[in-house]
């Protein structure tokens, strides 16, 4: 189906009064900040970055060393960056989809999805260690076929992903629309292996869980700068400084205190929409009564799914990036991408038409060429990053989280000896070139999608060089 950009006047009415604010952040549950950090303090081991990453470097690290002096370091408060604004999915895929990780690595792709499942497993044991509510539920991913080309490419993904491991299962249309009933849905492939989740409740969990084992917690507190003296890197804020052994940089799409890595990113961002909750009538008219997560095979696709209180979360579809790596507050409001995400939900489910929506974000992404997270060394060896994820970093977090510490700790581990972990992506060009590249990129994925999947020149040259722009 191809997606009509134009909003109708009765689309426009179901944003009327809409909350300019991040759903899952808008909770009374949200906790205190802890304070900032006012004074010269020492470490073994210094994160910079509340979000996911940052968050399971901290909690494994003091797990694997209770001994260990971590201190966590954010900017603004835990989880109110990209962690506490992302769509929920948390996949136990380490390489952004089967088919990525395939092309890049066949040689690894068995242990890689191996890996990915261990890493899911591990994450849903940790929340049951720590008691952390945070509505988690293995109910799959469906992606869905909604134009006739994509079919055949969905049946062999299916069966092709299932040599490898993966657990995924073929949707016919009749199959398909016993699930979630769309005018739209032709057929769909069910990856057993995803969860959905309150990512930001996650987020204050995996806080609690620090404090619990001993971390150190500073928030609002902003590093201005890094400084490498002999054994020692001295992380500097704004009112005090941590001298550390180790530094792990898990800044995510934000600005990064190593300017070489401006290279391999671009913040791209990501625009979201979530219902009131449905009534039982709504509910039984699009049939959808699990909460399987749905998300289409477009190049610009959407996501979704239903949230714990009977919500429809929409997102996705419009990737996009700012000038010289804008990232600022007020590019998280984006009506135009609003309202044309409120007219696909309603071309996807016309039965619910006259439905509202209660809240509208947009979050920053890292996007690398690629697709999943890279990692590196700097300071002789004495701080390690992890970065690039691409969207999908809600489950693959936690597993940058160990490779970076592996590479601290100077170990040798089969994480660290992956192809992946080894090799970086292929750098985006700096401005004033990135911006009309990305662009006509984006053109170039919207024309492919328009013109029944075929890739035109440029998109050719770029999968020929494995390279790509994605959300």
């Amino acid at each position: 189906m191809i997606f009509s950009n134009t909003p109708r006047p009765e689309t426009l009415r179901s944003l009327a009064d809409v909350k300019l604010t991040p759903f899952w952040l808008d909770d009374p549950q949200r906790p205190e900040p802890a304070s900032a950090l006012t004074e010269n303090i020492e470490a073994d081991l210094v994160i910079i970055g509340g979000g996911f990453t940052g968050l399971w470097t901290a909690l494994t690290a003091k797990q694997s060393e209770p001994n260990r002096s971590v201190v966590l370091l954010e900017a603004g408060e835990t989880g109110s960056g990209a962690s506490g604004r992302n769509g929920g999915f948390m996949a136990s895929s380490l390489t952004h989809s089967f088919q990525n990780g395939l092309n890049r690595w066949p040689k690894e792709m068995s242990k890689l999805v191996e890996l990915g499942h261990k890493n899911l497993d591990e994450i849903e044991a940790t929340i049951k260690q720590f008691k952390i509510e945070c509505d988690f539920i293995r109910s799959g991913e469906i992606n869905v076929a909604n134009e006739e080309y994509q079919i055949e490419e969905l049946r062999e993904e299916a069966e092709h992903s299932a040599q490898y491991g993966e657990h995924v299962q073929f949707l016919d249309q009749e199959q398909m629309r016993a699930i979630a009933n769309s005018p739209t849905y032709l057929a769909g492939i069910h990856d057993h292996s995803v969860a959905m989740v309150n990512p930001a409740q996650l987020a204050w969990g995996l806080r609690r869980a620090c404090l619990e084992v001993g971390v150190r917690l500073y928030e609002r507190t902003q590093v201005t700068a890094l400084a490498e003296k002999r054994d020692l890197v001295f992380v500097k804020t704004h009112y005090g400084q941590v001298k550390a052994k180790r530094v792990a940089l898990a800044t995510n799409a934000f600005p990064p205190l190593l300017k070489r890595l401006s290279f391999y990113v671009v913040p791209v961002y990501d625009y979201v929409l979530m219902t009131e909750p449905l009534s039982k009538e709504q509910r039984d008219a699009i049939g959808w009564h699990g909460r399987e997560g749905l998300s289409d095979n477009g190049n610009q696709f959407h996501y979704y799914h239903i949230t714990a209180d009977g919500r429809i979360l929409w997102g996705g579809y419009d990737a996009i990036y700012y000038r010289n790596n804008g990232v600022a507050p007020h590019l998280e409001n984006r009506p135009e991408s609003f309202a044309r995400l409120a007219e696909h939900f309603f071309q996807t489910f016309p039965q619910l038409m006259g439905l509202r929506f209660t809240h509208a974000w947009g979050g920053v992404i890292d996007t690398c060429s690629r697709y999943t997270a890279f990692w590196g060394k700097a300071y002789h060896g004495k701080l390690a990053y992890a970065l690039g994820y691409t969207g999908l970093g809600v489950g693959a977090s936690r597993f940058g989280a160990q490779v970076m510490l592996d590479l601290l700790d100077n170990k040798k581990t089969e994480r660290t000896e992956l192809q992946m972990v080894k090799s970086k992506p292929f750098p985006f060009p700096p401005e004033p070139f990135r911006s009309p590249i990305v662009n006509f990129t984006r053109w170039s994925l919207n024309r492919a999608d328009v013109h029944g999947g075929q890739r035109n020149l440029w998109l050719k040259i770029l999968d020929r060089l494995g390279l790509g722009f994605d959300s």
